[in-house]
């Protein structure tokens, strides 16, 4: 009987040892799962609330916590939660009593990082209207494509963005939207400054009856974003989605003592997250105007930034320049970086607690590497999976499609094999689409995945999962590439591209750099007849039309571009091929940023690139 109790025991003391080596990462899932499942229900307890609960009120009730917290730290200036709150309460009595805006309507910020995105924003939530996040980058024809899906009423810019808001001034007013300058003088005819005005308005709270439309499926924002089908998609953004981004930060372990620091663009949902995620905790964030390599740990010392957001160019970038050790970041929260780059980022900068995740703007799934595991964007579990219900599915690059087997279902992949990301729509984890534009919203849905009827959201990724349930990202599929952060639609630049006057046809497409995150453009160009390549005029002609990263690095001058029967462009080869001159016999071209112009592709050049002496 001894001999047993002994045994026992001696079992039980080896059993975590055990369980540990079996199943290494047990404890940390059931923590992730723990906490997701408490967050969710909390969100889902303030939403289900009459009125329901949002992330304003959230803000208020931090405000009444600590009011003279600092919130927003911008250069020299510093935004308590008490001056965010009494701004945007200016804000909202100036939209709905100056401006006419009733609850429900939209307003399109086109404005670069300030701290006046904040309390635009807030101040809208405040009447019950929906923001529009503007990509401060993009002009004429997509820049009045933004403002139309979203049926923007007004547009609230600056002065600074005065030459992009006159091109489309004309056509602005005669469809009776209204711009506005958040400035104390008006450049431009037709324009008023607003900011006067707010700042004499009361800062007094505003009633609730002004919000009183409200509910969890109410459009808040509408977040840009390129997809595969060209000009710019709004993506809703509703309160229930809102608190699944603020949920971020909590489950990452991010704390209200932190001290949070973002150089990304407020356009995008990254760096929205960030400013839903300080607001949850009660937590301090540093906003930067435009990212800066030489700037970045300066202003992490100047600030005593304790967490870092990211993208993987970021990271790129700061390990290209210094070694730095002399900070108190603690944690980097973001996406996209390379296995390489996360191991020599942690070599310069110290033992910095990498959160890598994985999420789309308008997705209804999303994974986060919580235990740190090198090049992982994320980590599943059995009881995950049971739970958000997702599945990794066999893609034909060539057809652009889901292989289905004999009984018109899609086939899962097997242990590390790529497969198409689709996640099941549901009531819990729904699929909002884009605003204004039922085919584009269809077009993300996959119907008769796992059985007939069912539905799942298309997320356009290739990711792959290996046998400890870690995900690695994989490839974009479909026409759109990442560059520098940005997602490029082709047909968008093709579609600007075509308006040059020595291009017969056009077709754009992303090619692999060694040593850089995503693709960059390239475009292979059919001339006109009789019309010869102009290197200089088409440089002017991008730069004038087009964002920084959307514009083509390499031009490839084909006689015929190769079209499929269903006079689909063909890309796959193209990209194979990539730019190397001693395997092209086509006439190459570079982007000389220094001669501002095409140049002649060299053997010596594309070796500078690939010894990466040439800044892309």
């Amino acid at each position: 009987m001894l001999d047993l109790v002994t045994a026992m025991l001696a079992f039980l003391v080896l059993l975590p040892l055990v369980g540990s080596i079996i199943f290494p990462y047990f404890w940390q899932d059931l923590v992730f799962l723990y906490s997701i499942i408490r967050i969710g229900y909390r969100s889902q307890k303030y939403l289900q609330r009459k009125p329901p609960f949002t992330m304003l009120d959230i803000f208020l009730a931090k405000v009444q916590k600590h009011p003279e917290k600092p919130f927003i730290l911008f250069e020299e200036e510093t935004y308590s939660y008490r001056d965010i709150d009494q701004r945007s309460s200016q804000v909202a009595r100036v939209f709905r009593g100056h401006l006419g805006l009733k609850g429900g309507e939209t307003v399109a910020v086109f404005l670069k990082n300030t701290p006046a995105y904040t309390w635009v924003w807030l101040g809208l939530e405040k009447i019950g209207c929906a923001t529009a996040c503007v990509n401060y980058n993009i002009r004429l024809k997509s820049l009045l494509h933004a403002f139309s899906s979203c049926k923007a009423k007004v547009v609230v810019t600056t002065p600074e963005l005065k030459g992009a808001i006159e091109d489309v001034l004309p056509a602005l007013q005669k469809e009776g939207v209204r711009v506005f300058y958040l400035s104390n003088e008006s450049p431009t005819e037709g324009v008023a400054a607003l900011l006067r005005q707010i700042e004499s308005s009361s800062a007094e709270p505003v009633p609730l009856s002004f919000r009183a439309n409200v509910t969890p499926s109410f459009a808040s924002m509408y977040i840009f974003t390129s997809g595969t089908t060209g000009l710019p998609k709004p993506a809703i953004i509703t309160q229930k989605r809102l608190f699944s981004a603020s949920n971020l930060f909590p489950i990452c372990r991010v704390h209200s003592e932190d001290i949070v620091y973002t150089p990304l663009p407020l356009y995008h949902m990254a760096a929205l997250s960030a400013v839903l995620g300080c607001i949850h905790i009660g937590a301090t964030l540093v906003l930067k105007s435009k990212f800066s390599v030489s700037q970045y740990w300066d202003d992490c010392r100047r600030y005593g930034v304790t967490v870092i957001q990211y993208v993987g160019e970021i990271m790129r970038y700061l390990c290209n320049k210094n070694n730095d050790r002399d900070h108190n970041v603690r944690m980097a929260m973001g996406n996209g970086m390379r296995a390489d780059v996360w191991k020599e980022f942690m070599c310069r900068f110290g033992p910095i607690r990498i959160c890598e995740f994985y999420g789309a703007t308008e997705g209804n799934i999303g994974f986060v590497n919580y235990p740190g595991k090198v090049g992982a964007v994320g980590r599943t579990s059995y009881l995950y999976k049971k739970l958000v219900r997702y599945e990794l599915i066999r893609y034909d690059v060539d057809k652009e499609a889901p292989m289905r087997d004999e009984k018109g279902l899609c086939i899962p992949v097997a242990l590390g094999e790529p497969g198409l990301l689709v996640c099941k729509v549901t009531a819990q984890y729904s699929f909002e689409g884009y605003a204004g534009d039922r085919e584009k919203t269809e077009k993300k849905i996959i119907r008769d995945v796992l059985k007939k009827g069912d539905s799942y959201f298309n997320s356009g990724d290739l990711l792959m999962q290996d046998r400890e349930g870690f995900i690695y990202f994989q490839d974009r599929v479909g026409d759109t590439f990442r560059w520098k952060g940005e997602n490029v639609a082709t047909t968008e630049v093709e579609a600007t591209l075509a308006a040059v006057d020595f291009i017969q046809e056009v077709n754009v497409y992303g090619v692999l750099v060694p040593g850089h995150e995503g693709r960059i453009g390239m475009a292979a160009i059919q001339l006109k007849e009789g019309l010869s390549f102009d290197g200089k005029k088409l440089y002017i002609f991008a730069k004038d039309y087009l964002p920084n990263y959307a514009i083509p690095c390499f031009i490839r001058i084909q006689e015929v571009l190769e079209i499929t029967g269903t006079f689909k462009q063909c890309k796959s080869q193209l990209v194979k091929e990539g730019f190397n001159p001693a395997i092209i016999s086509n006439p190459l071209y570079f982007l000389d940023i220094s001669e501002k112009c095409y140049v002649p592709m060299t053997q010596h050049i594309y070796s500078s690139i690939l010894e990466k002496k040439l800044k892309l």
